[in-house]
């Protein structure tokens, strides 16, 4: 039998529906909890021999890229990689890669300082989204209408940390107050949903307040979210993609994404379906 290692720094309903999964499925599953747990990076780390695989959930992309280095310096398999995560949890990463493989997606620029950053929103046109290159659930992702909104939120960023001032710019799609993550596992787009922005928000997020509604897989909507996940290197990713008035565009690949609504409105048992993704992958 094949042992299923869970890494998480924090047990969210999504990380209990998989520890369900794994009861009715007879999986064995070993709870990883990175809070507890120092990793020697320059022996064996002993309590992992009998691991076979591991799904990384943690909640910080810091901790989960560096947690998974450890693990696959020990030959261990990780679901999703370190490169895969790495470039995942890094929006503008993530943006050259979509652009590489010509999957459709926003205009999107990098600017350094206020004066570039200015230029850029110029080229881009307003109101346009300005997002910090790492982070989620929406938070510091701000909408820019005007030059003097553009000087506010620049100016308030150069107050930061560091990372907060590299200017990760896109154009603002044109779409209706929703847009749509689609959960794909493998080679195959196995769930979709909407999120509709709440009242008085233009953000979808749900962490946020957005609405979860199921969504049917179209054709185009499987192909591209499969390239998408292609892009990343192939695991097990949300993507997120905004109709636009020239069809669907990916904006984001989320490399653990949480799935609890997915699944309250899909009715699609994703804790199961990526529990079998890992197992297959210590087969392959």
């Amino acid at each position: 039998m094949t042992n299923v290692g869970l890494v998480y720094d924090q047990l969210r309903p999504d990380e209990r529906l998989i520890i369900d999964a794994a009861k009715t499925n007879n999986t064995q599953l070993n709870l990883i909890d990175t809070n507890q747990m120092a990793f020697e990076v320059t022996g064996k780390q002993m309590g992992l021999e009998g691991t076979d695989v591991f799904l990384q959930r943690c909640m910080s992309y810091f901790r989960s890229v560096h947690a998974t280095a450890a693990l696959e310096s020990y030959g261990k398999i990780v679901v999703n990689s370190h490169k895969v995560a790495t470039t995942c949890g890094n929006k503008l990463l993530a943006s050259i890669k979509l652009a590489q493989a010509k999957v459709p997606t926003p205009r999107t620029f990098l600017a350094f300082t206020e004066e570039s950053a200015l230029g850029a929103l110029e080229n881009l046109g307003y109101p346009a989204v300005m997002k910090p290159v790492v982070g989620s659930w929406g938070r510091l992702v701000a909408q820019i209408k005007d030059p003097d909104s553009a000087k506010s939120i620049i100016e308030s960023r150069e107050y930061m940390h560091p990372i907060q001032q590299l200017y990760y710019l896109q154009e603002k799609v044109k779409r209706p107050d929703r847009d749509i993550r689609c959960y794909v596992i493998g080679d195959k787009a196995v769930a979709a949903i909407y999120r509709k922005a709440p009242p008085n928000d233009w953000r979808t997020n749900t962490a946020m307040g957005g609405i979860a509604e199921n969504c049917p897989i179209t054709p185009e909507l499987e192909e591209l979210s499969i390239r998408a996940a292609q892009a990343m290197g192939g695991g097990a990713f949300g993507v997120d993609l905004m109709e636009s008035e020239i069809g669907l565009v990916v904006h984001e690949v989320n490399h653990t994404t949480e799935f609890k609504n997915t699944v309250r409105v899909t009715k699609v048992d994703i804790p199961t379906l990526l529990l079998d993704y890992a197992i297959e992958q210590v087969k392959c």
